[in-house]
């Protein structure tokens, strides 16, 4: 299964861990994005239900755990190349939960981690909407 020109959208999981208003964010060590900042994420794996791949993921991207339940929201990541054909497509159901344990380390396709407080989150790099998403998240997860 291709990431980039894909034959069909790929179903993939990100994760918003927060913890005393600082998020769990890491850079990409692979295309799409490589180099930009982003939640922890990836696809989910045949067999897998969408909270046992963001479990996973989150683990196995940043060595944490989250108190995570069901997806905060659901989004279409498309990009189109010069020519206008698809080059990626992904279904992103993003979880949204506080830390829970682990040490926190790259690991498996960050090439970085770093506990972003809010303020900072336009200082970097991000993936389109990331710093919006988690804004509006957090948001809704404290009412």
């Amino acid at each position: 299964m291709s990431r980039l020109y894909p034959d069909a959208p790929r179903i993939g999981v990100s994760v918003l861990c927060h913890r005393d208003g600082r998020v769990l964010m890491v850079k990409r060590g692979k295309d799409p994005y490589k180099g930009h900042w982003s939640l922890p994420g990836g696809l989910v794996e045949l067999g897998e239900t969408l909270l046992e791949a963001a479990e996973r993921e989150l683990l196995e991207e940043t060595g944490a755990k989250a108190h995570l339940e069901m997806p905060a929201e659901t989004f279409d990541s498309i990009q189109r190349d010069a020519d206008g054909r698809v080059s990626a497509h992904f279904i992103l159901a993003v979880f949204c939960g506080a830390y829970r344990c682990g040490e926190a380390r790259p690991g498996d396709d960050a090439a970085d981690l770093e506990w972003v407080p809010l303020e900072r989150l336009e200082d970097r790099l991000t993936t389109p909407g990331t710093p919006e998403r988690v804004r509006r998240l957090l948001a809704q997860e404290r009412r």
